[in-house]
């Protein structure tokens, strides 16, 4: 080891130490050689107060510096002394990627247990949080895995969610239960409209309790199913309940979902009852249950898959957005000085969730062939009923048949014709 001193100034400054092959040696500034002792201790500090050591990696780059990762694992050992050790080369190569997530071209064909690593890391950064970066990465994930990413979304009271991300919830393919119960979308909401997509055909649980729906919004969503035999044709749970504006002419829509197993229509705006219950079970064999149905219970409808983290992220952002200000309490301080009435300013709640409907209101059915087990007592009303059907098909003629067949064919208005040209 060469060592060169070089004094500028005729002040002393104190012995000089240096440490060569794990030992330590002072150095005489006399003659400039350098001989092992022991330091003594002196009031003598090497650095100022204000000194400090700064690790620079990638200091040309103010942003790359600033979006670096830290490539060591700092713990500390049962004596107390600091210890760090590199991170591994996977874990390099993964950070990095999900940093840069929304520059991949396509995670089709690519391991799903490496992309689901991948998922997280980019979830645990914030990524698909982001408005246009994060709807870029979020899709390249759905396009290659579908289901995986989310196979449910429960979205129930959530419409600033659907509001603030809807580009995203779009997104999402192969999904089998959608919960979008409490969120006021009304008849002519895009996010209605693209549930009946191909994208979203393997939707089997559609929950739309208290939506503002109409007779107008079924007729949409059923176009496709009643023409093209496409969309929500694998439906098989449909809560229509708490829609006032539903009224016998649109439960007639909803005799082309054929896989229909579970449906609810309680509180909604029906004038003759007992009509519509008969229509239903010669219709679709569903048969009017007497107490409520588990089915409809939307405390077991969850949140699944990859996304579930994201979605909460989601939903965090937008509370954060309804969030009331501090500076408001002196205003409202001194609207109870003066008497006057403040205004209070509550998200919706959806009320009607937590009503339970009357035995009289309840119109749930449910199709014999899935639960005559735990109903016996209806079994019998629905085999009558079965057995009337029979009977009236028997008395229809050809001519009736192809009469009736002609009528369901030449039903659709101008306005399912225009409706049907957009897909």
């Amino acid at each position: 080891m060469s060592y060169c001193l070089k004094s500028e100034s005729l002040l002393d400054t104190g012995p000089i130490y240096v440490r060569e092959n794990g030992h330590l040696y002072m150095v005489n500034q006399g003659s400039g050689t350098v001989k092992n002792a022991t330091p003594k201790p002196r009031p003598f500090r090497l650095f100022s107060k204000g000194f400090s050591v700064e690790l620079c990696m990638n200091r040309e780059d103010d942003s790359a510096r600033r979006e670096r990762t830290d490539h060591f694992i700092f713990t500390y050992t049962k004596e107390g002394n600091l210890r760090y050790s590199a991170k591994s080369l996977f874990g390099l190569v993964l950070g990095y990627i999900s940093d840069n997530v929304d520059h991949i071209d396509s995670l089709i064909g690519f391991p799903e247990q490496i992309a689901e690593k991948l998922f997280s890391a980019a979830e645990a950064r914030q990524k698909f949080t982001e408005p246009v970066t994060g709807l870029r990465a979020l899709q390249k994930f759905t396009e290659a895995y579908g289901s995986l990413v989310l196979c449910s979304l429960c979205l129930q009271n959530r419409y600033l969610v659907i509001s603030e991300k809807l580009e995203e919830i779009k997104s999402f393919r192969e999904l089998t239960c959608l919960d979008l119960s409490c969120c006021k979308l009304g008849d002519n909401h895009e996010l209605l409209e693209h549930i009946t997509k191909e994208a979203l055909s393997s939707v089997t649980r559609l929950l739309l309790k208290d939506n503002c729906l109409s007779d107008a919004g079924l007729r949409k969503m059923t176009a496709p199913v009643r023409v093209m035999k496409r969309g929500l044709e694998n439906l098989s749970v449909l809560d229509l309940s708490c829609n006032p504006e539903i009224t016998d002419m649109g439960i007639g829509y909803l005799f082309s979902f054929k896989k229909l197993n579970y449906l609810d229509i309680s509180e909604t705006g029906l004038k003759d009852v007992k009509a519509v219950i008969q229509r239903l079970q010669t219709q679709i064999s569903l048969v009017h249950s007497k107490v409520p149905l588990k089915e409809f219970d939307h405390s077991n409808c969850k949140t699944e898959g990859w996304a579930e983290q994201t979605v909460l992220q989601w939903e965090q952002l937008a509370m954060k957005t309804v969030k009331p200000k501090e500076n408001l309490k002196s205003r409202t301080a001194a609207q109870h000085f003066y008497g006057k009435r403040c205004r209070i300013e509550e998200p919706v709640k959806c009320t009607l969730v937590q009503t339970k409907a009357k035995a009289s209101e309840n119109l749930q059915f449910y199709k014999d062939k899935v639960q005559n087990c735990h109903f016996p007592l209806l079994k019998k009303e629905a085999a009558a009923s079965h057995q009337l059907k029979k009977n009236k098909e028997k008395g229809l003629t050809e001519q009736e048949k192809e009469r009736t067949s002609k009528q369901t064919h030449t039903c659709l208005t101008m306005e399912d014709w225009d409706l049907l040209n957009t897909y």
